[in-house]
């Protein structure tokens, strides 16, 4: 119960932050921004990708469809730098304004500290990408109605999978949705572990992404593709599956339990970097 109410004042201390609410704000932008394009200007593109396929156009220009568009081509990209922005100051932020130095002159551990915060921006990755979803199927909704199923394609995944009736279409996105908030609490994992370090909060931001993104240059070089499945940002990607037609269950549980192990080893690997910095000079 006491663990849960000082969660609580951590998740506040974070929204309140501006910082925390960028992310928020430019998905919005984002969302209208791609939605205008494509009433207005991808409509030809995806009836003649619907014509190639032999999938009925409105399954294609649907709001399920287009969620699905919002979420899995931006997420990975561009949502990697907030979760990096947040997780990176979460620690470092404090540190280096001094109010470290007080919290744990408190009658409570350091590791009891971390897990409070590391609880708080696992929480917002996992809200965040659900606010994506939500918001960006809404105003789906609003350009392009409630008709129609959801049409998913992945080349780079080799998936292709159709869904007429709407109701088992919400079901796969928002299944989806939750796989890729586990996904992306890797790239939280690795701005708090360099939160942890003795850096600036903008440097622990970009040594996060900076490792994310090698990561995910490397595995798209081709010379590098049949060893794809060693790179973390692949075994992330793999949240798609879980929107296939026959879902690969034995890959997915494979890639999340790599994924949960290299989540707590950077936490315990923090934790020990923590543990030994000195607060008292």
């Amino acid at each position: 119960m006491i663990f849960l109410r000082q969660l609580g004042g951590e998740l506040r201390k974070l929204f309140t932050r501006k910082r925390t609410y960028i992310g928020y704000v430019v998905f919005l932008v984002f969302e209208a921004l791609l939605l205008s394009l494509w009433v207005q200007v991808g409509r030809d593109q995806f009836e003649a990708l619907a014509k190639r396929n032999f999938v009925p156009v409105d399954l294609l220009s649907s709001s399920l469809t287009a969620t699905y568009w919002i979420m899995g081509f931006s997420m990975f990209l561009l949502g990697s730098i907030y979760f990096a922005l947040v997780s990176g100051d979460i620690v470092a932020k404090e540190t280096e304004d001094g109010n470290m130095r007080m919290v744990l002159a408190r009658p409570i551990s350091r590791l009891r500290v971390l897990l409070l915060k590391y609880a708080a921006v696992i929480i917002y990755t996992v809200t965040f990408v659900v606010f994506v979803g939500v918001t960006g199927y809404g105003m789906s909704l609003l350009a392009m109605g409630a008709e129609g199923g959801l049409f998913i394609w992945n080349p780079d995944m080799y998936i292709l999978a159709i869904y007429p009736d709407r109701d088992e279409a919400f079901w796969r996105l928002f299944q989806g949705a939750c796989f890729m908030g586990m996904s992306m609490c890797v790239v939280t994992s690795l701005g708090f572990f360099f939160s942890c370090l003795k850096i600036k909060p903008a440097a622990a931001s970009v040594m996060a992404l900076s490792v994310f993104f090698i990561d995910f240059v490397l595995q798209n070089i081709p010379f590098l593709v049949s060893h794809k499945d060693v790179f973390i940002t692949y075994r992330m990607a793999n949240w798609v599956y879980v929107l296939q037609e026959n879902v690969p269950w034995d890959r997915v549980v494979e890639s999340y339990v790599i994924l949960m192990g290299l989540n707590i080893s950077l936490f315990i690997l923090g934790w020990m970097v923590f543990q030994s910095r000195d607060f008292k000079t």
